[in-house]
C-alpha cells in the first residue's frame, strides 16, 4: 500500500457515540465494553482472527517462530509526529525483527485509566492502525480493562508479537567474535529528546520528532543480502545505545572499542541533550538498530543501509575487541578515551 493510500484510508472520522469519556462501565466486559469495542477495535482492525471474538486467536505456525511481548507506558501519551499507540505496534514488531523473524501477528490489550477523552483513544487506535498497515502485522486477539481515576496514566499497552524467522537468519550473541564491526542505522537520541521536548516545553527552529518506526522491512532486506553475516541486532531502546554495548560486552566476555566522531546524531538532539545535561549514549531510541557484522561485509552493509529510508545516516562505530573484555571503551572527538559502563539508574523515565 502506498503512503498516499494509507493516509487516505487512514482519514477514519471518529464514530459517533453516546460517551465522550472512558468509565468504568467500559471495563466492565458488558453492554458498554462491547460499544467501545465495536465502535473502535473491531471496526478499524477487521481481519479473520478478530471476527472470531474469541478469548485468543488460532494461527497456523509452520516454520521456526520468534516470539516477543512489551508493555508501553510512556508520558506524555501523544508527543512529536506519532503516539503511544504507534510506539506499540513499531516497538514490538522491532523486537521481531531483531531476532531475524518476519513480523506476523500481534495481540493489543489496554489498560485505560477512567476519565479518558475518547477522541484521544481513538487517535491512538489510528496510530495502532497505521503503524500495524506500514509493518503488514495483523492484530489478532486483545483485551480492555479501565481501572479507576487516579490508579492509571491515561493508557497503559501491553503487545505480544509473533513472526516466522527468516530463513537466512542467524542472530545470537554466540556468533560475535573479535574484529566484527559495530554498525548504527540512524541518528540517536531522537526519540528520547522528543519525549522530553514536550514535557519541558522545549522549542527549536526545526521540530525533533521522533523515530518511531518499524524497522522490520529494513531488516528482512538486509538478511536477504547478507544473511549469516549479520552476527547480532539489537534495538537500543531504554538506556540507549550505550547499555547494548555493554549488554554485548558482557554476554560475549569481548571488548567493545567506538568512536564518538562516527557516531551520527542530530545537531538539535545534541544541543537539546547538553541543556538537559543528559549524555545521548543512553537516551532511548525507537527507529534505530545496532548491527554487529562481520568485518568483510560491513562497507557493503552501510552502503545497502544509506541507500533505505531508514539509514541514511547509518554508520560504522566501532567493532569487537579481544582487549578490555566486558568493557566498552569510547574515543571522544578529541582523542581522549574514556569507559563507557552501563546506565546506573533510571536517565530518563516513562519513555517506552
Amino acid at each position: 500500500m502506498s503512503e498516499r493510500n494509507l493516509k487516505i484510508k487512514l482519514q477514519c472520522p471518529m464514530p459517533k457515540l453516546d460517551f465522550d469519556v472512558i468509565t468504568l462501565g467500559h471495563g466492565s466486559g458488558g453492554l458498554l465494553t462491547n460499544k467501545l469495542l465495536d465502535s473502535g477495535v473491531f471496526h478499524l482492525f477487521d481481519n479473520d482472527y478478530l471476527r472470531e471474538r474469541h478469548d485468543g486467536a488460532v494461527l497456523k505456525l509452520d516454520s521456526q517462530t520468534a516470539f516477543t511481548t512489551d508493555s508501553f507506558v510512556i508520558s506524555p501519551i501523544f508527543f512529536p509526529d506519532s503516539n503511544i499507540g504507534e510506539l506499540a505496534v513499531n516497538g514490538t514488531v522491532n523486537d521481531l525483527a531483531m531476532c531475524g523473524a518476519i513480523p506476523q501477528y500481534l495481540s493489543l490489550s489496554f489498560i485505560i485509566e477512567e476519565g479518558l477523552k475518547m477522541n484521544e483513544f481513538w487517535k491512538i487506535l489510528i496510530g495502532i492502525k497505521s503503524a500495524a498497515d506500514k509493518t503488514n502485522v495483523k492484530i489478532v486477539t486483545g483485551d480492555t480493562k479501565v481501572v479507576e481515576k487516579g490508579k492509571g496514566d491515561k493508557i497503559f499497552i501491553n503487545t505480544s508479537g509473533v513472526g516466522k524467522v527468516h530463513e537466512h537468519a542467524q542472530i545470537s550473541i554466540n556468533n560475535v567474535k573479535a574484529g566484527d564491526k559495530i554498525i548504527v542505522s540512524d541518528t540517536i537520541a531522537t526519540h528520547g529528546v522528543a519525549i522530553m521536548s514536550v514535557r519541558e516545553g522545549l522549542e527549536f527552529e526545526t521540530a525533533v520528532k521522533s523515530d518511531t518506526r518499524g524497522l522490520n522491512h529494513v531488516v528482512s532486506k538486509l538478511l536477504d543480502e547478507f544473511g549469516k553475516d549479520i552476527h547480532l541486532l539489537k534495538d537500543p531502546t531504554r538506556g540507549g545505545i550505550a547499555t547494548v554495548l555493554n549488554e554485548i560486552a558482557r554476554d560475549r566476555n569481548h571488548g567493545v572499542k567506538i568512536s564518538q566522531k562516527q557516531i551520527p546524531i542530530q545537531n538539535e538532539v545534541n544541543a537539546l541533550c547538553e541543556i538537559l545535561g543528559l549524555d545521548p549514549l543512553y537516551v532511548a531510541n525507537e527507529g534505530v538498530f545496532i548491527a554487529v557484522v562481520d568485518s568483510r561485509i560491513s562497507e557493503k552493509f552501510v552502503k545497502k543501509l544509506k541507500s533505505m529510508d531508514y539509514g541514511k545516516n547509518a554508520s560504522i562505530i566501532g567493532e569487537i575487541t579481544e582487549s578490555h573484555p566486558r568493557q566498552v571503551v569510547l574515543t571522544s572527538s578529541i582523542s581522549g578515551k574514556r569507559i563507557v559502563n552501563m546506565l546506573a539508574g533510571e536517565q530518563l523515565p516513562r519513555i517506552c
